[in-house]
């Protein structure tokens, strides 16, 4: 079984939303990724979707998205970006969806199947804001990364892999609270998305810090292709 990772599909099979407008690499961006996940990913592996998964305004305009998702070969793990209005209760979307292979996560953790590792998540936030209402959120963030953490540990994880939406650690910073708080966790990864652009894919630190690693999977940054993230032994 293999993990691997990719993040802002930006589906929009019920909207009018082309995404060709933010470059030509988008141009009929879903038939890319769905060639390309399905290369790569088989039916046993699991694919960490770390937000920014449909334009939908509302649930039942995501619906086409998800079935789409749905249909990509192995299991998905999915958490909530900045753009996901769609997106209502956690507990609603597993009923629907959770029989289906898609596990939402928001304040929990997913175990893989080895019974040592888990997945752990939050969307985050920015790091670097000093306007209060970002400072807000990002402290409404820090907690539930260490619920999804600490609930992680109470089932007697060996290791984390660790999904936000925003990064967790930027280019110029030397640490802060998120990477501080993985310090006191096994995190051994850190996936993340948002950042889409030449000149904003260098703003996220990438490399290992402390014990973890941190990848950036955005999909424009990753030529729209999942990227192996964990080997189970």
């Amino acid at each position: 079984m293999k993990v691997y990772a990719l993040s802002d599909l930006h589906l929009g099979r019920s909207v009018n939303k082309p995404m060709d407008r933010f470059g030509s690499e988008w141009e009929n961006h879903a038939e890319k990724i769905k060639a390309n996940w399905n290369s790569v990913v088989s039916e046993s592996d699991i694919v960490l979707i770390p937000g920014d998964i449909s334009w939908a305004m509302g649930f039942n305009e995501s619906e086409k998205d998800l079935l789409f998702i749905k249909d990509l070969k192995g299991s998905k793990v999915l958490i909530k970006g900045n753009h996901d209005y769609w997106w209502s209760s956690v507990s609603r979307l597993n009923s629907l969806y959770g029989k289906k292979g898609m596990y939402f996560l928001q304040n929990y953790c997913f175990m893989l199947p080895d019974g040592k590792t888990a997945v752990c998540g939050a969307r985050l936030w920015k790091s670097d804001s000093d306007e209060m209402e970002d400072i807000k959120i990002y402290r409404r963030e820090i907690i539930r990364a260490k619920l999804s953490l600490d609930a992680a540990m109470r089932k007697n994880c060996e290791r984390i892999i660790f999904m936000s939406h925003y990064p967790p650690l930027l280019f110029n910073e030397a640490e802060n609270e998120v990477s501080g708080l993985f310090n006191n966790y096994p995190v051994i990864k850190a996936v993340y998305g948002h950042l889409h652009g030449n000149d904003n894919f260098k703003t996220g630190f990438q490399g290992i810090k402390g014990k973890t690693e941190y990848r950036l999977v955005s999909a424009d940054y990753v030529n729209f292709t999942p990227q192996l993230i964990f080997e189970e032994e």
